[in-house]
């Protein structure tokens, strides 16, 4: 299988240079060859990077420019192989009976089967249980349509190649291979005249329109499969029969995340709820389309039940040649009806034809699955289970999970701007003249007095208010409309982002009374939405419990919280934790925070739901989603679990239905793994345990604040070695790179903090501190072998750590030293430059030394071959990126006004992204 993958990677490296001679000339091939060898010469340690480096100094933009787009091309092909690889040898494996691998749910029910845990255990929390992966624009993931479709072309004549060549030879072989190779050949021209970045800044609209393409892609099909195979099992093993429960429920942050992202206003959120609805409705009636074409069932040769027959008569199909197929009939009013709720939605020019506006819309989902279970109960009672079973069964569960709705989007804001907007309504209102200046105390009595009363607060005549508050209050308006058109799970979410206190959740509270999501009455409000808590900073994070214990302890929200389902969200937030404290403080911070949560909620009998803001790469709490999950807290996971899913690894993840199946699968099994089962075994020594992290926390967090903080320099020194001030001036993504207009670190966002380490290979925010933590602790007072023997033993014992070690690993294997220096370079204090980059190859060094002292690794990747092939095998490819935009990014910071240069930089960013995965 790795001959096989190293194949269609040097055949589809191959075809590239055929396309590029092709399309620029022997010359530019050339130069792309050139750059190639002595790439994989600096790779194979026979020559210095210097010598790449004055290859490049000495070409124009326009010559770097095929090159940089080369590179770009081949990360893009060696993904899709290497997908194409996991996804055959993962049913390879299967076929030659090798047992189900853990994160799959085969190997899931297995372990429950083998526990002590009740079927009536398993049954009750399934039923209840809520897996939601929340998809997240990421300024390096605004692909095109036209990749994604030549992708998807090339990894199916791929597939055909990898058949062709298994079998045995015959005369057509040589012509068919050669017919593939054309095949890939033209769609790889095709896509190599096709921009990969657009010139102008991506919209909202464009990060949506790639949101909703993974829909299409795989996850219209893979949800609703996952969802049907964990309801077979919950009947054949666990004896629960409800074969339209919905574990998986997507949900989405793009055209609904608003915190600090100016450019998402209530136009943005019809658009993205408008889009989605519609995608979710002709998905539908597609599938009618097909099922009415295959039930061709005769009631001549089959009897059908008195409720089939009172359908098929609604279905206004009176074809002669069907007088006697009342399923395909029934089934045609239910397609009718479906088309007549898209046009009255979304609009008429949103249906082709007219034929169905003699349907009446339906009012909601279940209206429709009303109608399908008289086709099923019809089918069923005449032994028509398996053709009951295919389709139409499909189709039953995709209603059951996607409704009118497709996902969940979720409102975000941050608690400062809703105190602004408090302030101002509540001075116009005449409530209080300067709401921001009352203790808290004050504000908490005074927003629950408010909320109490249904007397509006909000002229709906005029609004007096600033900019900034006509948006929100817009976008909330909005957000009652998209709930009145498409049901209460369309907006079923607000999160309050750096959550501090009682009075931030009550505040976001007040203003979703104001549009009805919320009513008020008296002590006992209700509503549909769920009020979110996002603790982050690792102070936040550790008085999260506090807040919320504060939180439940009045009695109107607590009542609020009853009609809710007495299950509390609160969203956990990686990547200002690891910006404030460093990779562990920010792990530990985290891990933390989970256990005082657990601890109030077993307190209160409030189910717990967290919601993990998990980015795509490690340095802001990525990293394999099954792990991660069986890392929690013991009790942390109740059967419920939302995670956000951010950048490249989306496309990684959800690119085709193969690999979305099984991603799916794995937060599945880790959602059910971590709530029915004990994945930690250190009951005796859990105090010591979780002693030894804090005080490891405090000494990463003190070596990463004495450079991150507190060294002088390091601020210029980030901003000037890495491409930081470029992704927000080159058009990279629709949100703005930071919250406000200042240099500090806090208010930067995660995705260029990560993206701009990973660009210059330091991939800082993934590992710093950890060494000097490690060692520090080792080597403090007592036997530094008994301590080294007890962090052996976590690491081999405890998931958690076991997690953040290897995890850690997988960042530091994409760090290039040599890389980092070049850019170090660009820093115009050269002092600083050389203190800051000294000190970053020293504690790289230590982390290095001190990961194989307590794993007993040779190498960083020891216990993943896998990754360790792919970083080998994509190393000499990086290199001319890497030395191609640091080359543009000297000409760009020079003033060089050549568009060519700008829109090179852009390129090597996005391949470097695309190339690394999980690091970008």
């Amino acid at each position: 299988m790795i001959d096989q993958l190293k194949d269609d990677i040097r055949y589809l490296g191959s075809l590239l240079g055929n396309v590029i001679a092709d399309q620029e000339g022997d010359e530019v091939f050339q130069r792309v060859e050139t750059a190639r060898q002595l790439a994989f010469e600096v790779a194979k340690g026979n020559c210095s990077i210097d010598v790449l480096v004055e290859q490049f100094h000495t070409r124009s933009a326009e010559e770097l420019l095929p090159i940089a787009r080369a590179f770009n091309h081949f990360a893009l092909l060696a993904n899709l192989a290497e997908d194409l690889h996991d996804t055959t040898a993962y049913l390879a494996d299967r076929e030659a009976g090798i047992p189900a691998p853990d994160s799959s749910l085969d190997a899931t029910w297995r372990k429950l089967e083998s526990s002590e845990v009740e079927p009536t255990t398993v049954a009750t929390l399934l039923k209840n249980a809520q897996v939601a992966p929340v998809l997240t624009a990421h300024p390096t993931e605004t692909r095109r349509r036209t990749v994604f479709d030549v992708q998807e072309h090339i990894t199916q004549l791929l597939k055909q190649r990898h058949q062709i060549l298994a079998a045995p030879k015959n005369a057509l072989t040589d012509s068919r291979i050669e017919e593939i190779s054309r095949q890939i050949r033209r769609w790889m021209t095709l896509l190599w005249q096709t921009a990969l970045i657009r010139v102008a800044r991506p919209r909202i609209e464009d990060e949506i329109e790639v949101g909703l393409r993974y829909y299409k892609l795989s996850l219209l099909k893979a949800i609703p499969e996952i969802n049907r195979s964990v309801n077979k099992a919950l009947n054949e093993q666990f004896g629960l029969d409800d074969e339209l429960n919905a574990i998986i429920k997507p949900g989405s942050w793009i055209g609904g995340d608003h915190d600090g992202n100016p450019y998402v206003t209530a136009s943005t959120l019809r658009y993205a709820t408008t889009r989605a609805a519609e995608t979710a409705l002709k998905y539908y009636v597609s599938e009618l389309h097909q099922l009415e074409h295959e039930l061709s069932l005769s009631d001549r040769l089959s009897t059908v039940t008195d409720e089939l027959l009172s359908l098929a008569e609604l279905g206004f199909n009176d074809i002669p040649s069907r007088v006697d197929e009342p399923y395909r009939r029934a089934v045609h009013g239910i397609r009718g009806r479906v088309m007549s709720t898209l046009a009255e939605l979304i609009g008429g020019a949103a249906v082709e034809g007219t034929w169905f506006t003699a349907h009446k819309p339906y009012t909601d989902p279940q209206e429709i699955l009303d109608d399908l279970q008289i086709i099923d109960d019809s089918l069923r009672s005449s032994n028509d289970d398996l053709i009951a079973d295919d389709r139409l069964a499909r189709i039953r569960i995709a209603i059951a999970t996607f409704g009118f709705h497709l996902y969940g989007m979720d409102l975000r804001q941050n608690s400062e701007s809703y105190e602004d907007f408090i302030t101002e309504i509540f001075a116009h209102a005449h409530v209080h003249p300067d709401y921001r200046s009352l203790t808290e105390d004050e504000k908490v009595a005074l927003l629950v007095a408010e909320l109490k009363s249904p007397r509006p607060l909000i002229s709906r005549d005029t609004l007096p208010f600033s900019e900034a508050t006509q948006r929100e209050l817009g976008l909330l308006a909005e957000a009652k409309r998209a709930v009145e058109f498409f049901g209460p799970e369309m907006v079923p979410h607000s999160i309050i982002s750096m959550a501090q206190s009682v009075s931030d959740v009550l505040e976001a509270m007040l203003l979703l009374a104001e549009f009805g999501l919320i009513q008020p009455d008296g002590d006992n409000p209700g509503g549909t939405v769920d009020v979110i808590p996002l603790f982050e900073t690792i102070e936040d994070l550790r008085s999260g419990a506090g807040i919320v214990e504060k939180l439940w302890q009045i009695p109107l929200y607590r009542n609020y919280l009853r009609q809710r389902g007495d299950r509390q969200e609160i969203m956990l937030g990686y990547s200002d934790s690891n910006k404030d404290g460093g990779y562990f403080a920010a792990n530990w911070a985290l891990y933390d925070a989970e256990l005082d949560l657990v601890s109030l909620s077993k307190r209160y009998d409030i189910a717990l739901r967290l919601f993990h803001g998990r980015g795509g790469t490690v340095g802001r709490g990525g990293g394999p989603s099954y792990e991660a999950l069986l890392a929690q807290p013991q009790g942390a996971v109740q059967g419920a679990v939302r995670i956000t899913e951010q950048g490249e690894i989306i496309s990684a993840k959800y690119g085709s239905i193969d690999s979305a199946r099984r991603n799916l699968e794995a937060l599945v099994s880790a959602t059910l793994e971590a709530s029915l089962l004990k994945v930690e075994d250190f009951a005796e020594t859990e105090t010591e345990a979780y002693a030894v992290m804090r005080e490891l926390s405090r000494l990463s967090r003190e070596k990463y604040s004495a450079l991150v903080h507190d060294d002088p320099g390091f601020i210029e020194y980030f901003t000037s070695s890495t491409p930081l001030a470029e992704i927000g001036a080159l058009n990279i993504g629709s949100r703005p790179t930071a919250r406000k207009q200042t240099t500090a670190i806090s208010d930067l966002r995660a995705i260029p903090w990560v993206l701009s380490w990973s660009q210059s290979r330091v991939m800082l925010p993934g590992w710093y501190g950890m060494g000097s933590a490690l060692y520090n602790w080792i080597h403090s007072d007592g036997d530094s072998e008994t301590k080294l023997r007890q962090l052996q033993e976590y690491y081999r014992t405890w998931p958690f750590f076991n997690s953040v070690l290897s995890n850690m690993a997988q960042v530091m294997s994409k760090v290039e030293l040599t890389l980092a220096e070049l850019y170090s370079h660009l820093v115009p204090d050269k002092v600083a430059a050389q203190r800051i980059f000294g000190a970053i190859t020293e504690e790289f060094a230590l982390t290095q030394e001190m990961f194989f002292a307590i794993t007993g690794a040779n190498n960083l990747l020891a216990d993943n071959p896998q990754l360790a092939r792919s970083v080998r095998r994509r190393y000499p490819y990086l290199l001319p990126l890497n030395v191609i935009q640091l080359e543009l990014l000297r000409r760009y910071r020079d003033g060089s006004e050549n568009e060519n240069v700008g829109y090179c930089i852009r390129l090597t960013m996005n391949g470097l992204a695309t190339a690394l995965r999980n690091s970008g």
